[in-house]
């Protein structure tokens, strides 16, 4: 039914059974009217006003629905949308609201596609730029300190030796943004082996309590998926130093029905009621991007927070072979998704850092 003929029907069900009242009910209006009968004719219009607006209200329902969808409906949370059922306007304008969501959640997917695959290929670059230029200059600086060190006088070589300690600092601070620009042993060693690199690099820089908890038979993940939950727990790592005021952080890779699910928990201050920021935005959007889904929430002790990344992965994918590192292969079927990270020239010197 139209919303036209829904109102009309409304209002003429409302007005015909005033008439009928008035016909059969027995009412006289004198003239001049009686203190009695103008307050029977106010009571009744008074009925028939909260009657019409009950109705309305009851009639006008879906758009109030539809309203409230439109002011809350976020893109990076897919699925939200309205019943469907009847026919008429309103019914048109819910489905085509809904049609419109599945068209904009499949173009922020494709979009957001772009961009990260473009972010990826850029962090490649000024990471390569790093390693051939400014870290290979700062080696030649290095090695020329210390042959100038082993050939200078005693004062003077104190100096030279302060002046290459600072100068290793510094190239070992460069090979660290590398190996968060480009996580070379994620291609080299496989999902868990680069997972457990990440939590020794943040435990050693950050002093936070990093603790690991993986599942030994995780199946196997496209290159681009692997990616995903990577910077999605790098994040998460990045969250919990900078914001959560925590102390230890546990970073869990286990295996669940039909999925893999990340959780990186920390026992900090926890989120409350604040608006999600750029990091949490950017975690929605990789995890989109491969079909996932992403919850921030309270973590279980009560305190802290609690990121969970779950990652569908096919019925059909093969197990992992005998000898090959859980998440090292990729498994045919899965999601597209961006290109997964270059190999690097070596492995970092901390990947076997626990």
């Amino acid at each position: 039914m139209s919303l036209f003929w829904r109102i009309f029907l409304l209002n003429a069900v409302v007005l015909g059974a005033a008439t009928a009242l008035l016909l059969w009910a027995p009412v006289t209006v004198s003239v001049p009217v009686l203190l009695t009968e103008a307050v029977i004719l106010v009571g009744g219009l008074a009925v028939m006003l909260v009657a019409n607006a009950a109705l309305l209200r009851w009639g006008l329902a879906p758009l109030v629905r539809l309203t409230r969808r439109m002011t809350t409906v976020d893109l990076l949370r897919p699925g939200q949308r309205l019943p469907e059922h009847g026919t008429g306007e309103v019914a048109d304008v819910i489905r085509t609201f809904n049609a419109m969501l599945d068209r904009l959640e499949q173009e922020r997917v494709a979009s957001s596609a772009r961009v990260l695959i473009a972010q990826e290929a850029e962090r490649r670059r000024v990471a390569q730029e790093l390693h051939d230029e400014v870290g290979q200059s700062m080696t030649a600086i290095l090695l020329s300190l210390k042959r100038a060190a082993d050939t200078a006088e005693p004062p003077l070589r104190d100096e030279l030796r302060l002046i290459q300690e600072a100068t290793r600092s510094g190239l070992d601070e460069i090979r660290r943004l590398l190996r968060r620009l480009r996580p070379g042993v994620l291609e080299d060693l496989g999902l868990v082996s680069a997972l457990t690199a990440l939590a020794g690099d943040f435990a050693t820089h950050t002093g936070l309590v990093v603790r690991r908890d993986f599942d030994a038979d995780l199946p196997p993940l496209e290159p681009g998926t692997e990616l995903v939950v990577y910077r999605v727990a790098q994040e998460g790592l990045t969250n919990a130093a900078r914001h959560a005021d925590a102390e230890t952080v546990t970073v869990r890779l286990r295996r669940v029905p039909g999925a893999v699910e990340l959780s990186v928990t920390d026992d900090g201050r926890g989120v409350g009621r604040l608006s999600e920021g750029a990091g949490i935005r950017g975690m929605r959007e990789r995890a989109l991007l491969v079909g996932a889904s992403l919850e921030v929430l309270p973590a279980a002790s009560g305190t802290g927070t609690t990121v969970r990344l779950t990652v569908p992965v096919p019925s059909t994918a093969p197990a992992p072979a005998a000898g090959t590192p859980p998440g090292g292969a990729p498994a045919a079927g899965a999601p597209p998704a961006p290109p997964g990270p270059e190999p690097s020239d070596a492995a970092p010197p901390d990947a076997q850092d626990t």
